[in-house]
């Protein structure tokens, strides 16, 4: 059996090296995401391409603010939020809005291609670029606002053992709303019921449009995005659902910290972590 040493620094090296590839790899994925759905027209009139240009936006900021400050701190011991308490607030909050944001657009972006293959014109018609603008500008000025208690209740506290400084919430009641609403809920659970279930009822209208009287450039069109994001939609379930397990395990169970059993889940966390970090580093590109 590995002794618990050895699993702490497997649990280094996964946060160090795949933290790494998965910053790196998303930041150029992501960056030619944008330049593809900005430079063809046919992108650029369609709604479900805005929602996914505007998405690969957002998960640049979501890894600069996610995985970056977790590299700095194992590799070189530098925490910056424990640093300075603007970063700490900075932080958060640019975490919560990228993260929300980001999961908003790919949850519409599913739903634009059910509506988009949908026989019914009532549908249709919210699948166009003006009501895309609109929807991303109010989700975003709530995702604004939902933030405004973290830059509140995130700030620094010492320890009265050691008399270290660490970024934290100091709210008892929004500390549960962040775990249980915010991270197991809207990061999560509902993102990925959604996109499954629009994700499966779009794949059904899209084979159904041979036997429609529909455009040949607007079928092969539709096809080809839902199909960018029914990939996006299986890759999340994968990539956060092993996330949702842990941080559920992480509070029903209690491990003692000096135990092999700690240092196992610990490293079962570290990657399920690193896995969910994925979901903002993939290429919508197939």
């Amino acid at each position: 059996m590995p002794s618990i040493e050895l699993l702490n620094i497997i649990s280094q090296y996964i946060s160090i090296y795949f933290g790494l590839l998965i910053f790196i790899g998303g930041l150029i994925g992501n960056l030619l995401n944008v330049l593809i759905f900005l430079s063809l027209q046919t992108f650029r009139e369609s709604s479900c391409a805005f929602y996914l240009a505007a998405m690969s936006l957002l998960n640049i900021g979501q890894l600069l603010t996610g995985v970056l400050p977790r590299i700095m701190n194992v590799w070189f011991a530098l925490d910056w939020p424990d640093a300075s308490l603007i970063y700490c607030k900075f932080r958060a909050y640019c975490f919560q809005l990228c993260s929300l944001a980001s999961f908003t657009c790919m949850c519409i972006a599913t739903i634009d291609q059910f509506w988009a293959t949908c026989s019914n014109p009532r549908w249709q018609r919210y699948c166009n670029i003006k009501f895309a603008y609109r929807f991303f500008l109010i989700t975003s000025f709530i995702w604004i606002l939902h933030g405004i208690p973290t830059l509140i209740y995130q700030t620094h506290t010492k320890s009265v053992v050691n008399g270290t400084t660490r970024c934290e919430i100091i709210d008892s009641t929004f500390d549960k709303y962040y775990n249980y609403g915010f991270v197991l809920v809207l990061t999560s659970s509902l993102p990925v019921f959604l996109t499954a279930l629009f994700g499966s009822l779009a794949y059904r209208n899209v084979r159904l449009l041979a036997y429609r009287a529909v455009p040949l450039v607007r079928r092969e069109l539709e096809k080809q995005l839902t199909v960018m994001v029914l990939v996006q939609v299986v890759f999340n379930f994968c990539v956060i659902v092993p996330y949702i397990i842990t941080y559920m395990f992480n509070f029903s169970v209690n491990l003692d910290i000096n135990t092999i059993e700690y240092a196992v889940f610990q490293l079962a966390r570290n990657v399920s972590i690193n896995f969910f970090y994925l979901y903002f580093a993939v290429s919508v590109n197939y």
